[in-house]
């Protein structure tokens, strides 16, 4: 498959997730952000689960908790209570540091020096996001900030580890997605529980809003997010994350009446745009690309990409 076609696969994922606040206003129960977490993760990992029939062996039960525990499990509870404590779209703006967190996890835990126009790149995508998101200035909320700052700090370490860490012989993403999604999912309910109770009553539209979350929203895009994890740098693939707040604006314009100024339309072109620069490698890292992506495949995998290579030479290098 062309790199292209798995960048813009990766994409839908947080495309996705920019449905997420329109859902979650229009259709759900309000101030349920911790059982809304709990049916996001836990039914669509046991759904993938259940089609993958794989479980973890070994160390991988370890693994496969710790990046549940980031990806899901830390990430979706603090995300919540960032956006429950910020004013605006503060907790996008520090969400948005993700590329900058993850370049410089990659090169501490990956070998890969941070390069001069990845770094301008995250800063401008940042800058882009927050002119799109960024309200009225109030006075911020301290634990908020951290919240932000956490799930954005744990979104990334779990990035960056799924890559250094790749997938055990005959397991594919989909089997590596239901795994995190499941013990993230049984991380989040008992806190659920303790600090909100008893589920809510649900009508249809609920019933509906749930089921896009668990399936659409959360199966299939985090598939994607880590397929996408498994051929791509993790740079690459956190450079797709403003796309995230971006269409969070476009549907509220959309759908919701909600207005785009000037200002914001030109936060969006920068954003975009700086998307679309951090998917083109420094000329420096080309040639090590391709082993590093190597490693976040089976062994048998990795076999298979040698002779590969060997056979054809430096035709098949990006």
């Amino acid at each position: 498959m062309k790199r292209s076609t798995t960048v813009l696969l990766t994409a839908l994922a947080p495309v996705s997730w920019g449905t997420t606040y329109a859902v979650t206003t229009e259709f759900l129960p309000p101030d349920r952000p911790l059982f809304t977490a709990v049916l996001r993760a836990l039914p669509a990992g046991l759904v993938l689960l259940a089609l993958a029939r794989v479980l973890p062996r070994g160390i991988w039960w370890g693994k496969a908790a710790v990046l549940g525990a980031l990806n899901i499990g830390a990430f979706f509870p603090l995300l919540f209570l960032s956006a429950y404590r910020l004013p605006g779209g503060m907790a996008a703006v520090v969400g948005s540091v993700g590329p900058l967190f993850v370049i410089g996890l990659s090169a501490l835990l990956l070998g890969r020096r941070p390069a001069t126009r990845s770094v301008l790149t995250a800063i401008v995508a940042a800058f882009g996001v927050s002119l799109v998101v960024l309200k009225a200035a109030g006075s911020l909320d301290a634990l908020g900030v951290l919240a932000a700052l956490g799930s954005t700090a744990s979104m990334s370490v779990g990035t960056v580890l799924t890559q250094r860490w790749g997938r055990p012989d005959g397991v594919g993403p989909l089997a590596l997605t239901g795994w995190q999604l499941t013990a993230g999912g049984l991380l989040i309910t008992p806190v659920a529980f303790l600090v909100e109770g008893a589920p809510p009553a649900l009508d249809g539209a609920a019933v509906g809003g749930y089921v896009y979350l668990a399936l659409a929203n959360t199966a299939v895009a985090y598939w994607l997010w880590f397929r996408g994890i498994g051929r791509l740098t993790a740079t690459q693939v956190t450079f797709l994350g403003p796309l995230s707040p971006l269409t969070a604006a476009v549907v509220g314009w959309a759908a919701l009446g909600q207005t785009l100024t000037p200002v914001q339309l030109t936060g969006m072109v920068l954003a975009f745009g700086a998307t679309v620069a951090g998917q083109l490698a420094p000329r420096g890292a080309r040639r090590g690309s391709t082993t590093l992506k190597a490693a976040s495949f089976s062994s048998a995998e990795k076999k298979a990409h040698k002779v590969s290579m060997d056979a054809t030479g430096p035709a098949l290098r990006r």
